[in-house]
């Protein structure tokens, strides 16, 4: 959808080329009953509203299913305004940043999409982006032991951490650093936070975590922080709306994949890696940091400040390797983010909170089903736990014959959750939708 608006000069150049004084007088020959008509419209419904009866009518002759899969990767609305942005000309030309005086309108986006983050994260300086969350949050762990300066080499890792983010850590780290923790993949933090001692570099968990639980948070700052460790924190954006952000308890790191922010799954990517520290760590930042400044003339100007990576000026003692942000990812959240704003964002958020637990509520209702069953009672967002009488494989081969597009095979990564399957419920799920996988699942479990 696209609106190009006319001036007001160009109206009156417009008029004055007919000979008419007014807009009243341009369609003054027009009879009022054919202008002003009764249309006997339906009631007024939100953009989310419409554009859902606009693909069922579209989508009459295709399949259509309803999905309830995620685990890193999540079906979200995305207004019209998203890509009527990222399609602007001069965002998809602008590629690069490193010309100032022929990027001004991306740095300012960059520099923008930066504030907000900060903002709903509670933290002090973010950087321009990063490949997706996992990159993100191993660039965090390198943050931390540069800050460390060689004095301390261990991590400990929760394994609540999604385990493609775990991988990838382990990738970056390549055996050199140890990283504790996760080894039997029971998600405890009283047993990770009796790991700490003066060795420890970086206390790495997920909250919500990869299960979609909320994480018990209360002390554990403090408790990092007297090992004099740095508390690295990776989160849902979403979530955030709705529950406090890493900032407020204590994290000095807080990273998070941004594709929940206006980006489709696409088939896997492309992902933004969201980055954002304390104020204090800004000099080992990775990646681009858009900074705001004023020109020659004094006129306010953005520019790519602390450089620090190996491109530049540092070389050998550059804090990071990566070179590349995800500049149209970044957009497209900042984008997303200034659509919905404060009040938008906390009634999604709310959206996932209720209709995961009306589904998780209706599943629990199952013969032969446990909903979160590792951790009974613990608060959760959009993403639960359900232990199946059978392998999730086969659930999900059944599912799709309901027209239905099942969860995530928890045994994959975590043995001791064979006949588990992870369930994502968002705001684009309806209640229909929920009632529909309900009762399938109930005719699998009969």
């Amino acid at each position: 959808m696209t609106y190009v608006p006319h001036t007001e000069r160009e109206r009156a150049e417009m008029l004055a080329a007919i000979g008419a004084s007014d807009m009243a007088e341009l369609f003054a020959a027009v009879p009022a009953h054919v202008r002003f008509p009764d249309l006997k419209l339906p009631p007024p419904c939100s953009e989310l509203e419409l554009t859902r009866e606009m693909r069922a009518l579209a989508g009459r002759n295709l399949d259509v299913s309803a999905s309830f899969l995620g685990a890193g990767a999540y079906h979200h609305f995305r207004p019209a305004t998203v890509d009527d942005v990222l399609r602007r000309s001069e965002f998809y030309t602008s590629y690069t940043q490193y010309q100032p005086e022929v990027s001004q309108g991306m740095l300012q986006a960059l520099f923008e999409y930066q504030s907000m983050v900060c903002r709903l994260t509670g933290m002090e300086v973010s950087n321009a982006s990063h490949y997706n969350g996992a990159t993100a949050l191993a660039e965090a762990v390198l943050l931390a032991l540069n800050a460390a300066q060689g004095r301390r080499r261990k991590i400990i890792l929760s394994p609540a951490v999604h385990p493609q983010y775990r991988a990838v850590l382990r990738t970056y780290l390549h055996d050199t650093h140890p990283i504790v923790g996760d080894e039997d993949g029971q998600a405890d933090l009283d047993r990770l936070q009796a790991l700490l001692d003066n060795e420890t570099a970086a206390f790495v968990i997920q909250n919500p975590n990869f299960f979609g639980q909320i994480e018990a948070i209360d002390g554990l700052a403090d408790a990092v922080h007297r090992a004099g460790a740095l508390l690295i924190v990776a989160t849902d954006p979403i979530a955030l709306g709705l529950f406090p952000p890493p900032g407020a308890y204590g994290a000095d790191v807080a990273v998070a994949d941004g594709q929940s922010l206006g980006i489709p799954p696409s088939f896997g990517g492309p992902h933004l890696g969201i980055f954002t520290a304390r104020m204090v760590h800004v000099r080992r930042l990775s990646g681009h940091l858009v900074g705001e400044t004023v020109d020659a003339d004094g006129r306010r100007s953005y520019v790519l400040t602390l450089a620090t990576r190996e491109q530049h000026i540092r070389r050998a003692k550059a804090t990071s390797n990566i070179c590349t942000n995800s500049a149209a990812c970044a957009l497209a959240a900042a984008v997303y983010l200034a659509t919905l704003g404060k009040s938008g964002l906390r009634q999604v958020a709310e959206l996932c909170f209720h209709k995961s637990h009306y589904a998780a509520a209706e599943i629990a209702k199952l013969r032969g089903v446990a909903v979160n069953p590792q951790a009974p009672g613990r608060p959760f967002f959009k993403e639960f736990v359900v232990r199946l009488p059978f392998s999730p494989a086969e659930a999900n081969r059944r599912l799709r014959e309901h027209g239905i597009v099942g969860g995530y095979d928890l045994g994959r990564d975590y043995p001791h959750l064979a006949n588990h399957m992870l369930i994502a419920v968002t705001e684009v799920n309806t209640r229909a939708s929920i009632d529909q996988l309900v009762k399938a699942l109930g005719e699998i479990t009969a």
